[in-house]
């Protein structure tokens, strides 16, 4: 039987690094933490065992520098090595320099992140395997011309997409022919910026689809299981916000039938560890292959509750060359259970990036709330990273529990000193189209788009709404008088005593 690792690295920061930690000690493994000299105090250095400095805030100096990574492996004499998501997560070469260095790479084969990484590649290689995928181009677009009579037999609106890499970038969506040549150029050079490959194809492009993915577990031994699904349809900018299982569009024929396929590809490409298979669901519920991510997926959360399964301790369990400890009838949902992602960003301005020091904060508690984070009081959040600062789920009996569950947490997480999107997902539980669970992927886009004859967008003026209703609360002036009542938070107070200036600009 083979031994599980005595000591790991963790190749990664903030929230995940966190997880992945927790999930060593538990399993009674040693964590190696690595850092930047952004991240000199951040929470996850102090909660592993060791730490390794990379290099400077730049993350190419750091995070995504493959020889200091395997460099502080080394020094660490460790078994193995976790990426977590992001960063290198889904780099074949970093996976290739663990194998050279004779160091475990917790996560599916360089050579399937290779096959799966080039979604043309992919797309073939699905076809191949009898998976239904979107209909497009089965190679990449290389000439203006190619490009006209491909979208012309598809028929508009098609959308123009990066073959390498993903979240969004190097994709755009064409409705007319006079848009396809400006789209595809500005698609490769985000592309090629984003991932240095400006190779692009063409997808038809589904409307008001659903954004579904089955979450699949495969060992060594060739047992491949699934953990079911999770809708992700509520998106901005091609970047999932707020995910949930099961999904409350897909009904439990079709959910066998998407799961049994997700089995399908994986075995087809031999994969190995956790990953995700996903398909767009169109009107009818036809559903269509879109890619895969060969990692752990920032939403896991969801599925670990639903389903009692340790993602990250099971990666770890398939990489040291165990097999999956139990069977698929095993495996079973119960209840409901909704993550929303917590982002630095003001959502007033664009959603821009709200870098910061968090002045004081509450996190909400009570039963079936979880928070993956690594916030602390005086915690800088860097401007050099994704601002992912963490991921609030809630789980209930039912989705209707759930959702309730979720609209009181929302209320009583508060954090200062810096924007964040949380009043964002405090309107958005508000929409009857998401109590109700009917929404697509144009959710946000229908919901919040900025009105043709009015000069403010709904979520601005729920904002101003809310932040009178919190100067009533926090202060009342008693009129013809010069006497102020004042009612200031224990949190609040804390960050004054600890001499921290509070910003009235941090109401969100």
């Amino acid at each position: 039987m083979p031994k599980f690792f005595k000591k790991v690295l963790v190749a990664n920061r903030g929230e995940i690094a966190i997880r992945i930690i927790r999930a060593l000690h538990e399993m009674e493994i040693e964590a190696v933490a690595v850092y930047s000299e952004a991240d000199r105090i951040s929470s996850h250095i102090s909660l592993a065992d060791e730490a390794y400095l990379l290099g400077g805030p730049i993350a190419s100096d750091s995070y995504l520098n493959i020889p200091k990574i395997i460099d502080a492996a080394k020094k660490a004499h460790v078994d193995a090595i976790h990426p977590g998501y992001g960063f290198l997560s889904e780099n074949d070469e970093f996976s290739d320099a663990c194998e050279k260095a004779g160091i475990t790479f917790i996560g599916p084969t360089a050579h399937v992140m290779r096959m799966m990484g080039d979604k043309v590649q992919a797309r073939e290689t699905m076809i191949k395997a009898g998976i239904p995928v979107v209909p497009g181009t089965a190679e990449p677009i290389t000439s203006l011309l190619q490009a006209k009579k491909i979208s012309q037999k598809l028929g508009y609106p098609i959308v123009v997409k990066a073959s390498a890499g993903g979240g969004g970038k190097g994709m755009r969506i064409v409705h007319s022919e006079k848009d396809l040549k400006k789209s595809l150029e500005a698609a490769a050079r985000e592309a090629k910026s984003a991932f240095g490959d400006d190779t692009i194809y063409i997808e038809k492009y589904l409307e008001s689809p659903h954004h579904i993915e089955i979450q699949i577990i495969a060992d060594k031994q060739g047992n491949v299981i699934h953990l079911f699904e999770r809708e992700c349809s509520i998106q901005r900018r091609h970047q999932k916000v707020i995910e949930e299982t099961p999904s409350p569009y897909i009904d439990q024929k079709l959910r066998d039938k998407m799961c049994k396929i997700a089995i399908q590809a994986a075995k087809a490409i031999k994969y190995t560890n956790a990953g995700t298979f996903e398909f767009l669901v169109d009107k009818k519920k036809n559903f269509y292959f879109l890619e895969t991510n060969t990692r752990l997926q920032v939403e896991h959360p969801i599925t670990e509750m639903v389903t009692g399964v340790d993602i990250v301790k099971l990666q770890i369990r398939i990489a040291a060359g165990h097999p999956i400890p139990f069977k698929q009838k095993d495996i079973v949902q119960t209840g409901h259970a909704i993550e929303c992602r917590i982002y630095a960003e003001d959502p007033l301005n664009n959603f821009l990036p709200s870098p910061g020091k968090i002045l004081s904060y509450r996190i909400p508690q009570g039963p079936f709330v979880r928070l993956d984070s690594y916030l602390y009081l005086g915690c800088e959040i860097p401007i050099y990273y994704d601002p992912l600062i963490g991921k609030l789920c809630v789980w209930g009996i039912n989705r209707k529990e759930a959702v309730q569950r979720l609209s009181r947490v929302l209320k009583e997480f508060v954090i200062k000193g810096i924007r964040t999107n949380l009043i964002f997902h405090r309107q958005v539980v508000l929409v009857p189209h998401f109590i109700h669970g009917k929404y697509d992927t144009h959710f946000i886009d229908h919901e919040f788009k900025l009105s043709q004859t009015k000069p403010h967008q709904p979520l601005k003026n729920m904002v101003l709404a809310v932040a009178a209703i919190d100067a009533y609360k926090k202060g009342r002036e008693t009129v013809g008088t010069v006497k102020r009542e004042y009612h200031i938070s224990p949190w609040l107070r804390v960050a004054r005593t600890e001499g921290l200036r509070h910003s009235n600009r941090g109401f969100i």
